[in-house]
């Protein structure tokens, strides 16, 4: 890791550190995450094709969707700063003997810095409303895909819905994830991360919405992007 400034806040690796041995029990507090990467693993399949693509999952925490992505077909290099939840995905890649990944703690603007311009594919999931200043990260995300390559996005919307659904639902009604996971004014509006995307040169393709259903208690997605929501981006070929 480089010596400049790290785009992370302790409090926010520290909370998830202190979770990763239960990263990937599916009935743990990372239950929707088990849930969401069969729906966010096919969207993006469906859109870059991932059969042999070099892809870079950002924020890769435990490794749900990087080792998804690998048993896809793809050469996955997962990135973090926690310590712990990397050695988890890991140890879950050695016992379920997933081909084709491995992973690093680096920020993504130090690698970014390290190798410009080297995978086919980024994701950055649920990564973005946890950090400092979520368009480094978005920059970063730009400079390490190649041109005419995807780069991948989903965050939580800033607005009362989304306060309401997020935080007061998800956390203390429904108990669907601890206390303290999020932190309304992180929250990022599409139109912020769309003029994010564009001032790196990334091209935004595609919005869909990531619903809830508290009955059936299934998620799906679709075209209301008021709560959580996913955002597909290109860079550019002359970028």
């Amino acid at each position: 890791m480089n010596t400049t400034t790290v785009n992370a806040d302790p409090a926010e690796l520290a909370k998830f550190s202190e979770l990763a041995h239960r990263w990937w029990d599916p009935e743990s507090e990372f239950r929707p995450l088990h849930q969401i990467n069969p729906l966010r693993l096919e969207w993006i399949d469906s859109l870059a094709r991932l059969q042999g693509q070099h892809v870079l999952d950002v924020g890769c925490g435990g490794g749900i969707l990087a080792d998804a992505m690998a048993r896809k077909g793809a050469q996955v290099t997962g990135i973090d700063l926690s310590t712990k939840a990397l050695r988890v995905a890991q140890l879950h890649a050695l016992e379920a003997d997933t081909p084709n990944i491995r992973y690093r703690e680096i920020s993504a603007e130090a690698l970014a810095q390290e190798q410009p311009e080297s995978f086919d594919i980024v994701t950055c999931m649920e990564m973005l409303e946890h950090v400092p200043d979520p368009a480094s990260v978005v920059r970063a995300c730009a400079a390490l895909v190649r041109p005419g390559g995807w780069v991948f996005f989903s965050t939580i919307h800033r607005n009362p819905k989304a306060f309401l659904f997020a935080i007061v639902g998800a956390e203390y009604l429904l108990k669907l994830l601890p206390r303290g996971t999020h932190e309304y004014a992180r929250f990022i509006r599409p139109s912020e991360l769309a003029a994010f995307a564009r001032a790196a040169g990334l091209e935004v393709v595609q919005e869909r919405g990531l619903e809830y259903n508290p009955l059936t208690r299934r998620y799906r997605l679709g075209h209301d992007t008021s709560v959580n929501y996913l955002m597909a981006t290109r860079r550019s070929l002359g970028a």
